[in-house]
């Protein structure tokens, strides 16, 4: 299962891989069933964890920024 594949929460590598990956399901109703878009679900799969990664890097970057300016409130309030 993916996330949402909306275009607009994801970076243009991932909106082509996610089109092609579409057009593969359209294109091929029975044989996506055997396996005819793997491949390029695989490439949807890789490109996603490296968006989840990038943000979940951001994130711990924000978090420790905001630990940082609420220690310096804390120890100016001491």
């Amino acid at each position: 299962m993916h996330t949402d594949l909306s275009p607009h929460l994801h970076t243009p590598d991932c909106i082509k891989l996610i089109e092609q990956l579409n057009n593969c399901h359209i294109e091929k109703k029975f044989s996506k069933f055997l396996g005819a878009c793997n491949d390029i679900n695989d490439q949807v799969l890789k490109c996603l964890k490296k968006e989840r990664q990038a943000r979940a890097a951001a994130n711990r970057v924000k978090a420790a920024e905001r630990q940082a300016q609420l220690k310096e409130r804390l120890k100016a309030s001491s």
